[in-house]
């Protein structure tokens, strides 16, 4: 029997990661120096950022595109900042794994330089943090993170390393083979299980009692790819299909049967169809305040069915749930299957078709204004004709996320939408990962100016690495989603409320320039299609800076009377 050479612990990791199939990894410095350099001997491409934060949410945009696990690492005074980086990864169920070190043992407890307890900081944003303390220990629980990050509800894992640069697991020996390894090769989806028979013709019955079904699909049903299923299942039931801002794109935006994107982000029409369903299928759908306009969208006694592959999400928030634990895809196929080819009414999906083209008709002046500042609604026409078919759109929240998923129309085939999940400033980091994981796309951001201070400073990651991206700054000097409240709060009272929420202006084009980037500012409509093409057109990060009237106001949510 041939005995197994050691290597050591930087020698695994390193050679782990690129024989199964890691393209890219996004630090800090200074930590796992080791793991770093021979991650270069074999290929893989070490992306050094400006922020903790930055790296992590590079991680999570390329996690999202790659279908596998996005990899960060920093160092043991990074930790905190590393952890909060995380909260969006673990919201929109992605796979990153985030590595840190920590100083020695006889080092704990003692009031050491820049050391706190680690595993507390990444407990609410992980569902999984270990602390690694020899080499001999790193493959068990690299195994382990990935297998937590994957299965079930992909979400964040943590390994945290011995050593203030995890040297002590750089320099330790580790008796196994760094080659390929099932554990480390797992994509999205890893695993298909179905429901039972007998779970799934329950909802079958269900379903077909019901007259007005709505279909509600979230992240999971993206992380699927159950695009197919979902839109089958809608047209076999006449359903009109609605999606959090995570499903969105899942069927073409204009099909006859999508609806938008429903709860408090949603375009008005989307909620009170919703709200009209005497049944909802959700699919791959967290039932959380955003997507459901805080559980009164659809009504909280609503029948419902709902189908994710984790089982404590079932009936999590609608106690009239009949829940079936299972993969979206293939849980949806047999779902199909056991509803046969039903005789089905369609006069709600046509009252609902009725509605969303009402509503789009109302916003044709809007979407062709040239309005001097710049219409929002404009930008959002313009990148829908200048999205290519197989683009990237990576959208920021608060109001980036709103004119996005309510006006840019995506064909539901190759194009994909990205948003935050909540934290500002998410999306150009999380854009740079996005191409990093699919170079071969085009990819559009759209960051707000609030947003985009946030990690400026990352334009000098994009062009110091080659990372092309789109960078559209919907520019209004201030925070837009703020700005009509903190008026309405100051009602008559005395006081400039404008140093709350106005900044700038600046012009972000010049910052391009002054990062060594390509910048182009946009101040008439008719400027936003060419300059979106020469843009696009480019192999390095371009910034269009769009000069936009922060007085607009995006799409809002629909509520009933009384609500």
């Amino acid at each position: 029997m041939t005995q197994t050479q050691s290597v050591t612990g930087a020698e695994f990791l390193a050679r782990s990661l690129a024989a199964n199939g890691t393209t890219h990894v996004f630090f800090i410095d200074a930590v796992l120096r080791r793991t770093l350099i021979e991650l270069g001997t074999l290929g893989v491409n070490r992306v050094l950022g400006h922020s903790e934060k930055g790296v992590a949410y590079m991680a999570d945009g390329y996690a999202r595109i790659a279908g596998r696990p996005g990899v960060c690492f920093a160092q043991s005074v990074g930790a905190a900042n590393l952890a909060s980086g995380l909260q969006d990864a673990y919201l929109g169920r992605v796979p990153v794994i985030a590595m840190t070190g920590h100083k020695q043992p006889a080092m704990q407890q003692r009031n050491a330089y820049q050391e706190i307890p680690h595993l507390p900081l990444f407990s609410a944003v992980t569902k999984f943090s270990a602390r690694v303390d020899q080499a001999a220990d790193l493959p068990r629980l690299m195994r382990q993170a990935w297998r937590e990050a994957m299965t079930g509800t992909p979400r964040p894992a943590h390994l945290d390393l011995n050593g203030l640069q995890a040297e002590v697991i750089e320099t330790g020996q580790v008796a196994e083979d760094p080659g390929p390894d099932p554990a480390f090769q797992l994509t999205m989806p890893p695993h298909r299980p179905t429901a039972s028979h007998a779970d799934i013709e329950r909802a079958a019955a269900r379903i077909l009692q019901a007259k007005r079904v709505v279909l509600m699909a979230g992240e999971g049903a993206a992380a699927s790819g159950a695009a197919r299923e979902l839109l089958a299942l809608g047209e076999l039931l006449a359903a009109p299909i609605a999606t959090s801002l995570g499903g969105r794109g899942l069927v073409p935006t204009r099909h006859r049967l999508s609806i938008g994107c429903a709860g408090n982000y949603a375009a008005p029409p989307t909620n009170q169809i919703v709200h009209e369903a005497d049944l909802v299928v959700f699919i791959g759908c967290e039932t959380g305040d955003q997507v459901t306009h805080t559980w009164r969208i659809p009504a909280i006694n609503t029948p419902c069915v709902q189908i994710d592959i984790d089982p404590t999400e079932l009936g999590r928030s609608y106690p009239n749930t009949l829940g079936l634990m299972g993969d979206p895809k293939a849980t949806m196929s047999a779902l199909i299957t056991a509803l046969g080819k039903p005789a089905r009414e369609t006069g709600f999906a046509e009252r609902a078709a009725g509605i969303v083209s009402a509503w789009r008709e109302s916003r044709v002046a809007a979407l062709a204004s040239s309005a001097i500042p710049i219409w929002p609604d404009r930008l959002c026409d313009e990148i829908t004709r200048a999205l290519p078919s197989d683009g990237i759109l990576v959208a920021d929240t608060g109001y980036s996320g709103i004119w996005s998923s309510t006006l840019i129309e995506l064909n539901g085939e190759g194009q994909t939408y990205l948003r935050a999940a909540g934290s500002l400033g998410w999306a150009f980091p999380a854009a740079l990962g996005a191409k990093c994981a699919a170079p071969h796309r085009k990819v559009i951001c759209w960051s707000g100016d609030g947003a985009i201070y946030y990690h400026l400073t990352e334009l000098e990651t994009a062009r110091r690495r080659g990372i092309a991206v789109v960078l559209v700054i919907n520019n209004n000097s201030g925070f837009g989603q703020g700005w009509p409240n903190i008026q309405r709060q100051q009602g008559n009272k005395p006081g400039d409320v404008s140093e709350l929420v106005r900044f700038g202006p600046t012009n972000f084009a010049e910052v391009a320039r002054v990062f060594g980037l390509r910048g182009i500012r946009v101040e008439d409509p008719a400027q936003i299609g060419p300059a979106l093409r020469d843009a696009l057109a480019s192999d390095e990060t371009v910034v269009v800076d769009v000069a936009t009237d922060i007085d607009c106001r995006a799409p809002e949510p629909w509520l009933p009377e009384g609500l």
